[in-house]
């Protein structure tokens, strides 16, 4: 009969370094380590699926690449484990003797002499008096387990269909607004980016936490499945095995809990009234109106200023200005004072029965010598009448060329939006909107101007 000492050295050979109990089936993979068949196929599984299917896996204990195909029977490891079920069955590691007495008080198989010394006045029982009621426990206690398993996947896919339903909801709810603001006009068109933005917000807010509740359930999911392959190995196991620690291992399976399932409210809170929206452009332009002045240390010599610095025309003799490197000298140009640097801002400019000039908004750093050129590349959002009706949008590489005649312009910045929108104030209707983008300086009111095209900045009152 082995001794106690060379059972345990035994034991530990063949001990799963998975699941910890002796191994059942087991099977060596490339680097000759071992394990339980059903540990080792669920471990690759498990790594293969978050390998996007890849059919390797390093090995749990010296993470050496291996393969499924690698796997092989340990014919000789499976006999030493018999051999060890053979010669420790109701043997006592500490005494040699048989183990058929269980004691209660501390839930451990014990031998007369460890009755007599360290369990001595514990409550001590025949094993076979106590083997089928601790078997049925266990067995109950897989039951509950499965009944708990199958109402973490009912959640789990409740889950998953309420994440279905909430997409084709927003879907519907997007196609809508889409629907509702097709027929507005290009600022409207802005509102509707706006709803859609918040909708999709919300969309991915709730998303995020039914993703959280997915991920809380496949967690509990696989947690329900270690506590029942341990119990299931455990009552396929010997008789020390079942009821090695079974008391603690009933403990910690009871205590496993499931949570109310979540019920994600599918209402969408994002709710847009487009007949509301729909009123005159002009009304809904001003909301957003600034008071907008020039700045002398930035206008050309030829241009002269009135005393509020609302009003500009180009003259023949030039002032004796201070000199200034943010005064413009080649072309007869002017910033306005206000600059941008956030929000939504409008402005309007009243250019009369003039016959040429450019306006806009300008980064605050553009050139202002000789190679100075109005388009969006070099920092400049403008728009031009020349040759008294051809108006044209200073876009790059060509020329937008515009159809109306103006007598009031408008001029629209959402700056975090990167858009720059003009209007014909006359009849409040939108003239372009350049392409979308990225500001990253303070814009200003831009002006230049020609012979005989005053121009004038009326206050936001007017």
């Amino acid at each position: 009969m082995a001794s106690g000492s060379s059972i345990k050295n035994m034991r530990e050979i063949a001990t799963c370094p998975i699941c910890m109990n002796l191994m059942t089936h087991p099977m060596s993979i490339r680097c000759g380590h071992s394990f339980c068949q059903s540990c080792i196929m669920v471990f690759s599984k498990m790594l293969s699926q978050r390998q996007a299917g890849m059919k390797m896996f390093n090995c749990p204990l010296c993470r050496a690449p291996c393969s499924i195909q690698s796997l092989r029977n340990n014919r000789e490891l499976k006999n030493v484990i018999e051999v060890i079920k053979m010669d420790q069955e109701m043997l006592c590691e500490d005494h040699g003797e048989k183990l058929h007495l269980f004691c209660e008080d501390e839930g451990q198989l014990i031998c007369w002499r460890c009755e007599r010394s360290e369990h001595q006045g514990h409550a001590t029982v025949l094993v076979e008096d106590v083997l089928q009621g601790y078997k049925e426990k266990l067995q109950k206690a897989v039951a509950n387990l499965n009944q708990l398993q199958e109402e973490c996947m009912n959640q789990m896919m409740f889950v998953t269909m309420q994440k279905t339903d909430w997409r084709k909801e927003i879907n519907i709810k997007r196609q809508e607004i889409k629907s509702d603001f097709r027929n507005l006009r290009n600022f409207l068109h802005e509102e509707e980016k706006s709803y859609i933005w918040k909708l999709e917000k919300e969309e991915e807010q709730m998303l995020e936490r039914m993703r959280s509740s997915e991920t809380s359930l496949e967690q509990k999911s696989n947690e329900l499945k270690s506590h029942i392959l341990e119990l299931e190995a455990k009552c396929q196991g010997s008789v020390q095995t079942i009821l090695q620690d079974v008391k603690d291992t009933l403990v910690r399976s009871s205590a496993v809990k499931l949570e109310d399932p979540v019920n994600f409210s599918l209402e969408i809170q994002t709710m847009c009234n487009v007949s509301e929206l729909y009123f005159d452009v002009k009304k809904t332009l001003r909301r957003y109106q600034v008071n907008v002045t020039l700045d002398p240390s930035t206008a050309h010599p030829d241009l002269l200023l009135s005393e509020d610095q609302r009003q500009v025309i180009l003259v023949s003799t030039k002032e004796n200005l201070e000199a200034s490197p943010r005064r413009f000298t080649p072309f007869p140009c002017v910033l306005g004072c206000e600059g941008f640097t956030s929000g939504r801002y409008y402005f309007e400019v009243g250019v009369g029965e003039g016959t040429d000039w450019d306006l806009g908004v300008c980064l605050e750093n553009v050139q202002r010598g000789t190679d100075m050129n109005l388009n969006p590349e070099f920092g400049f959002w403008t728009i031009r009448l020349q040759k008294e009706n051809d108006y044209v949008a200073l876009t790059s590489p060509t020329f937008t060329y515009l159809n109306e005649k103006l007598l009031v312009v408008g001029v629209f910045l959402d700056y975090e939006a990167g858009l720059v929108c003009f209007y014909n104030m006359t009849t409040g209707s939108h003239i372009l909107t350049f392409p979308k983008a990225s500001f990253s300086d303070t814009l200003l009111p831009f002006f230049q101007l020609y012979p005989h095209s005053p121009l004038s900045l009326p206050p936001p009152d007017e």
